[in-house]
């Protein structure tokens, strides 16, 4: 079943307004709009993995900054590149917001113009999205599994396996360096919780997070390697 523009309106205004509710919980409103994703994906369409709703997709987005704010200075730079990246698609997105409400119609766009490998291209910007996607997903992977190891090896490792393979030297270096302002593990699970939150509660709802986010950037990861551009690195 397609849903209309005026529904995905009122969806989004009732998100809005739950978001407000429930400042300080980025964890539990990323589960809420990721499970908004999956419900906004037409069922009846044979080729319903091509369709990645834009701004579901780019309210998780938003929520990953929210988090990354708590890393601190050392998540600078991927910050500002999220939200660089999250603009362009907003941007692309008003000029046919019925057309344009699914990602894939964009790469569709600028690969049949030849400008899907361009800087400032929507499509190099949906590829580094969903990487620091990826880096949030192990990330938080790996605080849920072990809450003891240290908070700059955790953020180094999952650094290492998601963003470093498709950064240059520069940007790996500069990372390297900020690593030294990582906070520790409990000043950075403290910001992460909820009002009268307990830590129990929060890695249930980050377990449940990586379990929304596991097939969801699979399925984007499948679109990216369909339309070649997964192997994209930093220019």
């Amino acid at each position: 079943m397609q849903i209309s523009v005026e529904e995905l309106g009122d969806i989004e205004a009732n998100m809005k307004r739950r978001r407000e509710m429930e400042k300080g919980s980025e964890i539990r409103s990323a589960i809420e709009e990721l499970s908004m994703t999956i419900k906004l994906k037409p069922n009846d369409n044979p080729d319903a993995s091509s369709h990645v709703p834009t701004k579901p997709f780019l309210h998780v987005c938003n929520l990953v900054l929210q988090v990354l704010d708590k890393i601190g200075p050392t998540m600078l730079v991927l910050r500002q590149d999220i939200h660089q990246n999250v603009q362009r698609l907003e941007k692309l997105c008003e000029v046919n917001p019925s057309l344009y409400s699914n990602v894939v119609e964009m790469l569709k766009k600028e690969a049949s113009e030849g400008n899907a490998r361009k800087v400032s291209s929507c499509s190099r910007a949906f590829v580094w999205l969903t990487r620091s996607l990826d880096f949030t997903e192990a990330l938080l992977q790996r605080l849920a599994r072990n809450p003891e190891q240290k908070m700059e090896q955790a953020v180094e490792e999952s650094y290492n396996i998601t963003l470093k393979p498709w950064h240059g030297w520069i940007s790996s270096a500069a990372f390297k360096v900020a690593l030294k302002l990582v906070p520790d593990n409990i000043t950075f699970i403290n910001l992460l919780l909820a009002k009268d939150e307990n830590y129990d509660t929060l890695k249930e709802e980050m377990q449940t997070l990586i379990s929304l986010l596991g097939p969801f950037l699979e399925e984007i990861h499948s679109i990216l390697r369909l339309h070649h551009l997964d192997m994209l690195k930093s220019p």
